[in-house]
This record gives structure tokens, sequence and C-alpha cells, in this order.
């Protein structure tokens, strides 16, 4: 109990230094135009890392590769990258699940 005690606080730590740099630190500066390119890529890199474990291994398979979620995740990224709409995309691989779900194999 007292290590998930430990790692909540260390994340909170954490957590919080790393707003506090760029909040209170650098809030009132003008950051230079490197950098700014550099953070407007971070959501682009974060979702990916975030969604592709749960398409490659969903724990809902028992960890199995799931055609019907590859199809559905190839779907909302042909979408978004055709249409350049996150709404789309997510409407997409929406579509594909439902049709895989109610459709019979």
């Amino acid at each position: 109990m007292k290590d998930l005690w430990l790692i909540i606080v260390l994340m909170g730590l954490g957590s919080f230094g790393l707003r506090f740099v760029f909040l209170g630190l650098v809030g009132d500066r003008a950051l230079p135009g490197w950098l700014l390119r550099h953070l407007r890529y971070t959501a682009v890199a974060v979702m990916p890392a975030l969604v592709a474990p749960l398409v490659v291994w969903p724990s809902a398979t028992g960890g199995e590769t799931d055609p019907l979620r590859l199809a559905a995740a190839a779907a909302a990224l042909a979408v978004g990258y055709g249409w350049k709409s996150l709404y789309g995309a997510m409407i997409a691989g929406a579509a594909v699940m439902l049709a895989g779900a109610w459709l019979p194999v």
C-alpha cells in the first residue's frame, strides 16, 4: 500500500513540475519558433501511442489481434488523412466496428 501512495505522490509531483516549467517559469515569455513547431506535434505523437496497443493487442480479446479492430483503425486513418477530419475519422472507425459487430461473419 505504501508503494502505491509513493507512486501517486511522485506522479503528482512530476506532473506539477512539468506544468510549472511551461506555465510558471516560461508563461510570460515568448517561446522560440523551433520549440513551438515541436510542441505542435505533441498530440500527433501521443494519440497513436495511446491507441496502438488497443488496436494491436486489445485486452477484450485476451491480447490477440482482432481483424475487425485493424479494419476500423485503417478506416479511421484513411478518413482522417484524406479529409483531415478528426470527427470523420472517429465516425468511420465506429461505423466499421458497428458494422462488423452486427453483420454475420
